[in-house]
């Protein structure tokens, strides 16, 4: 009687056993910090369609969010980061929220190898790579070239003749550009707090006295083209992707690299210290790298992507506006903007605070 009881529960937990392996298994879920636009509905599709044991969950962010969440939590709550590429090592030094890449994992020969090197050189902290480039672009100039077409410069957001017409972002990409205008290189005070706060001040009073000529300082990509489809303004500091769009609705809207240098960026992919879904991290990684999905990604951030064949692959019309935009003696002029040091973004902070606060002349 006991051996017949026990049969048949040692059947009942075989077959217990044979249907949860038989059950489809739990989705897991990609949990992805990264800048809005990176993550298009509709390669949010395909990827689970490829990978149907997978789900994407997205929060949008941008470089000072994605450090506190993640400083926070210490590393917790997200699978994977975009942030960029400057902004990586400063932060694992000083906070430890990030784990090492493993290169292996990467599809060979789908990365820009430039790109690829800029990006190690500035994510290697104790000889382990922390990143690998994703988008990259620049920020300088948009005009309106049959009404602002002596805009070539930074400092050309204040001139008078310009006065209520202009427009730029309150953050760090105005201060480094208008010291560069002014004649000074903030890189090479990056070393040194006191050098880079006397920096600073001229710079604040410089923003200051241009208030005058800004209309609006705007915060995303959709404020600035309401302003410029509009003719509210008709130049402004903008991400090159911002002017590329607008080209096709009005080829007169067109990027001008500053004299001084447009700032060129690199967007990453980085792992969160205590993600729990590498795997998954990896397979979304080389998805979006993949020549068709970079031209659906091109289309919905109008950035480049960071293959070897990235400027190819963009939409047609975004392609044009990059030729009509960019030559190679502004490639060349380009600055990548070093790691950014620790005590740097406080004193920038407090400088855009001061230029927000203060009165118009």
């Amino acid at each position: 009687m006991k051996r017949t009881r026990l049969k048949g529960l040692l059947a009942s937990a075989l077959g217990a056993t044979i249907l949860m392996g038989l059950a489809p298994a739990e989705a897991k879920t990609l949990r992805l910090l990264t800048w809005g636009s990176y993550a298009p509905d509709k390669v949010i599709q395909l990827f689970e369609a490829q990978y149907p044991d997978i789900k994407v969950d997205v929060t949008f962010s941008n470089n000072e969010e994605m450090i506190a969440k993640l400083r926070a939590t210490g590393g917790a709550g997200y699978d994977l980061a975009q942030p960029g590429f400057n902004r990586v090592a400063s932060a694992q030094l000083e906070f430890d929220i990030y784990k090492p890449m493993d290169l292996s994992k990467i599809t060979p020969g789908r990365i820009d190898p430039l790109l690829m090197e800029r990006t190690a050189t500035e994510t290697t902290v104790d000889g382990k790579v922390y990143s690998v480039p994703h988008f990259w672009g620049t920020s300088g100039l948009m005009i309106d070239k049959t009404k602002a077409p002596s805009v070539s410069g930074w400092d050309d957001l204040c001139d008078p003749q310009y006065k209520g017409r202009t427009s730029m972002r309150l953050k760090r990409t105005i201060l480094l550009g208008t010291a560069f205008a002014m004649g000074k290189d903030p890189f090479a005070a990056y070393g040194d707090l006191g050098a880079y706060q006397k920096i600073l001040d001229d710079v604040t009073a410089k923003l200051i006295a241009c208030k005058d000529n800004v209309k609006a300082y705007w915060q995303g990509g959709d404020d600035l083209t309401t302003l410029m489809l509009s003719g509210e303004v008709v130049a402004a500091e903008t991400w090159d992707s911002t002017a590329f769009r607008l080209f096709k609705h009005n080829p007169n809207i067109v990027y001008v690299p500053p004299k001084t240098g447009a700032h060129a960026w690199i967007d990453t992919f980085t792992l969160p210290r205590k993600g729990e879904a590498d795997d998954a991290a990896y397979k979304w990684i080389n998805f979006v790298m993949q020549p068709e999905i970079v031209t659906m990604m091109s289309a919905t951030s109008g950035a480049i992507v960071a293959t070897k064949d990235g400027m190819a692959l963009l939409p047609e019309d975004m392609r044009k506006a990059v030729q009509a935009a960019i030559t190679e003696k502004d490639v060349e002029k380009f600055r990548f903007a070093p790691g950014v040091p620790p005590g740097i973004e406080d004193l920038e902070g407090k400088a855009l605070e001061r230029i927000k606060a203060a009165s118009s002349k």
